[in-house]
């Protein structure tokens, strides 16, 4: 493997725009005043106590040249990016309902038939929402309840904790953009298995937090992750595996359809690896949670930082303190 120029890699990874995107979280989040709330804000779902367990509360919006790009997909991934972001909550999807806007009935059809097929594969139904077929341009929103028994969350990193990339490599690029796609073609039983393997980590206890890999890419969830948990985070980029033929700079920047960030105990990571591991999912320890602020990317000796969430803070959000 050739060497990794780490000084050229970080200064790609600060300026993305996907990693910079998500600092509009936290300024929609500051309009609204959410921070310091009873429900913690910044995590893949809103986490509601319901009995012995908790209702698992999301929505997904889509960027409008990706719903025009590609209408099928946009719908397609309105069901399974809700899921995905159930799952890493250690959860289970219940329903999801949808807002669709479209020009004319023949521009809204492939947003529909990408959603009612993905509701299909997974096996979770559409029971509602919003419908305009009277306007210019295509939109899309979709919105998911689910349940957890026990949770995953951004806030519970410790350092000391081992972090793994679990990432299904069985899939390709849906070009023009960076999204890995191995769902569409996969059989239904083995989506909805590969699911199951999040609620089953929360639950055994061999994990406390988790984040689903989106459109920042490895190393934007990572920034997030630590901080929403008020720590650092070392990442090996010589240790991420790689899928056949995709140079490291896209695949850091890549959304993969089924892709995670775990924190785990040392002692609790072999464990972790293998749910993975057993049902074909590329799974490794890529780095090491650690005290501070700095999330930063090493390998063969050489370090940058790409975010000191303390000094430059992306979401500016967390979890209110158990005192308040």
């Amino acid at each position: 493997m050739a060497a990794i120029d780490i000084p050229a890699l970080a200064i790609k990874l600060t300026a993305s725009s996907g990693i910079a995107a998500k600092a509009d979280i936290g300024t929609v989040a500051a309009g609204l005043s959410l921070a310091g709330q009873p429900v913690a804000v910044g995590d893949d779902c809103a986490a509601l106590a319901d009995g012995d367990g908790f209702l698992l509360f999301a929505i997904e919006g889509f960027i409008n040249e990706f719903v025009a790009a590609d209408p099928w997909f946009a719908g397609w991934c309105g069901v399974m990016v809700n899921i995905s972001d159930v799952a890493a909550m250690g959860g289970r999807p219940v329903a999801v309902v949808d807002a669709v806007w479209a020009n004319g009935e023949a521009g809204a059809t492939p947003v529909l038939e990408g959603l009612r097929a993905a509701a299909r594969a997974y096996g979770v139904p559409i029971v509602g929402g919003h419908t305009n077929i009277r306007t210019d341009r295509g939109q899309l929103s979709v919105a998911i309840l689910g349940r957890a028994k026990k949770l995953l969350t951004s806030f519970d990193a410790k350092p000391g904790n081992l972090l793994i990339a679990a990432i299904d490599h069985r899939g390709r690029y849906r070009e023009p953009f960076n999204n890995w796609e191995a769902a569409t073609d996969a059989p239904p039983a083995r989506l909805r298995g590969d699911l199951e393997i999040l609620p089953e980590i929360a639950e055994a206890g061999l994990a406390f937090a988790a984040k689903d890999i989106s459109q920042g890419g490895i190393p934007g969830t990572a920034i997030m992750l630590a901080e929403c948990s008020g720590v650092g985070i070392e990442i090996d980029v010589s240790a991420i595996p790689v899928p056949d033929g995709v140079v490291l700079d896209r695949w850091l920047a890549t959304f993969p359809s089924f892709g995670y960030l775990i924190s785990t105990s040392a002692e609790n990571a072999e464990a972790v690896l293998q749910k993975f591991t057993a049902r074909g999912i590329v799974a490794a320890v890529i780095g090491t949670v650690i005290a501070g602020s700095e999330v930063a990317i090493n390998a063969d000796g050489n370090r940058a930082v790409i975010r000191d969430h303390a000094a430059t803070p992306l979401l500016r959000l967390g979890r209110r303190e158990e005192a308040a």
